[in-house]
């Protein structure tokens, strides 16, 4: 819901925007096993048909992510972390030498995305609380990929007022679509 009104409002600020969506929340990803690490880390010329075969659905989703210039990333909470679906995301678009390269200096991202934005819901849990997880961690993948602008929107507390929490949502929503 959040998410949707976000991409509105960019693609109405923008003007004309190719949008592509993912919903991950189906389980469809792989989750990322031995075999894929090792096709990761393989030279494209020396894998394997087998390993060419592990690496379509990450190659797809990479394909997604380089096309792109603005990143919407929209997650419940769940236990403080991010549910598994996301993860198994995270783990098939976080590639060395395609979403981000070893250096002298550490790992350097390596996409051209200028912003995520990032809605988090929650039931109970403050975002940017001690036990918020999914902020810091969604961070430090943006980061770690090339994304350096990350913008949060926060549904949280939604058991405790939920109309008082999506107002805010809301607010927060606007005035960054106001900055973009």
């Amino acid at each position: 819901m959040l998410a949707n009104e976000l991409i509105t409002k960019l693609t109405e600020k923008a003007g004309a925007a190719k949008v592509s969506e993912r919903d991950v929340s189906n389980n469809d990803i792989a989750l990322v096993t031995g075999a894929h690490v090792g096709a990761f880390y393989t030279p494209a010329e020396e894998r394997s048909d087998e390993q060419n075969a592990l690496l379509e659905q990450s190659d797809a989703l990479l394909a997604e992510l380089k096309e792109a210039n603005t990143l919407v990333v929209a997650t419940p909470m769940y236990n403080f972390g991010i549910p598994a679906s996301l993860k198994a995301w995270v783990d098939m678009i976080c590639r060395v030498g395609e979403t981000f390269r070893y250096t002298e200096n550490g790992p350097e991202g390596l996409l051209n995305i200028d912003t995520m934005y990032l809605v988090v819901a929650t039931g109970g849990a403050p975002v940017g609380s001690a036990v918020d997880f999914v902020v810091p961690y969604m961070k430090q993948v943006a980061s770690f990929i090339g994304i350096e602008h990350v913008e949060v929107i926060a549904a949280d507390r939604m058991n405790v007022d939920a109309d008082a929490s999506l107002k805010k949502a809301r607010e927060e929503l606007s005035e960054i679509v106001q900055k973009a």
